[in-house]
């Protein structure tokens, strides 16, 4: 087999992020056997996977042998160093961490590349991820899919447009498929914005994505949501045509039954070296998980609804948002 160094040149280079912890291995597994059989051979995949000292040696071994190819790398980094002095500040809820954050220092981070794709790790996809890598965002901050699950919620509909400020909810983003113009974002000092923000302003509702949302608004490429369908019924969207497909908030069918499209992901689950693991996560999924689940999304639904009638608080955090953003060059 020739080396990775070898056979990177001469091809076009696709950076591709994660963020991940042992606990969701099994997941990202499934996520890379589905990315890796579509790839390309004229082109070259770096697989960059960010966590904080929370993948084991043994889990990194299994996911480097298995998915690394001629022209793909598997790079596990620990950025535990970097994000240290920002740690007390990245506040997180219910089942959420703060590896949630990590897509948002990689322009930072990663200097030497000025585009690149950010993926969530409880996806499948069906075609080349370069084709989504290969779209033009012209001067736009990011590339991103309307939130399919924000749009059914009214609650969730009226939080966006009134406490995030976009136009309407086909203007609010899902931030787990996002293809980013690191240069654009690095021009901006989209860091500095994202740490000067969150020290004056407390997005508890979807966090991360509330930051981007805010910070990237009007400059985001609104990408087909081919690219990030969610198992929701859709009589517009052909199964055919579908690209990627994201098992988001509570749609997951290794604890549920009967999930839209379940029969894509167990197909690429039983091909990992997790699926043992995968069929006893879900064997040991009870009934009390779900009820649990079940008062967390009922609590964030209540949330969301209180905040966006929160009129004089939603001002207010808009004009701190134009005052960050302006002072930064946003």
């Amino acid at each position: 087999m020739k080396s990775n160094k070898q056979t990177k040149q001469n091809k076009d280079i696709i950076p591709i992020f994660f963020s991940c912890d042992d606990k969701y291995v099994p997941y990202l597994a499934v996520t890379l056997e589905s990315i890796t059989k579509h790839v390309s051979s004229n082109k070259f995949y770096e697989l960059n996977i960010l966590h904080a000292c929370s993948i084991c040696p043994e889990n990194q071994i299994l996911i480097s042998e298995r998915y690394s190819r001629d022209n793909v790398k598997i790079n596990f980094v620990d950025i535990s160093l970097y994000i240290e002095k920002f740690s007390k500040r990245l506040h997180t809820r219910d089942y959420y961490s703060k590896s949630t954050y990590y897509r948002l220092f990689i322009p930072n981070l990663y200097k030497e590349y000025d585009k690149a794709l950010y993926l969530d790790s409880d996806i499948v996809v069906l075609d080349d991820i370069a084709n989504l890598y290969n779209i033009d965002l012209g001067d736009n901050l990011v590339g991103a899919i309307p939130d399919e699950a924000v749009s059914k919620v009214p609650e969730f509909v009226n939080y966006v447009i009134n406490r995030i400020k976009v136009e309407n909810e086909n203007h609010y983003f899902n931030a787990g498929v996002l293809l980013m113009n690191l240069k654009k974002l690095r021009e901006i000092e989209f860091e500095d914005i994202f740490i000067n923000l969150i020290d004056k302003v407390t997005f508890n509702v979807a966090q991360d994505q509330d930051y981007l949302n805010t910070i990237c608004k009007d400059q985001v490429h609104y990408i087909d949501k081919v690219w990030n369908k969610m198992p929701l019924p859709d009589e517009n969207i052909k199964d055919k045509d579908i690209k990627l497909i994201h098992y988001n908030l509570s749609f997951k069918p290794w604890k549920l039954d009967n999930i839209l499209y379940e029969e894509n992901f167990w197909d690429f689950a039983k091909k990992t070296n997790f699926y043992n693991q995968i069929v006893d996560e879900k064997k040991n999924y009870t009934k009390e998980m779900q009820e649990v689940a079940n008062k967390q999304t009922s609590s964030l639904i209540e949330l969301a609804d209180q905040q966006a009638k929160e009129t004089d608080k939603n001002n207010e955090i808009a004009n701190i948002v134009k005052d960050v953003c302006k002072r930064k060059g946003a």
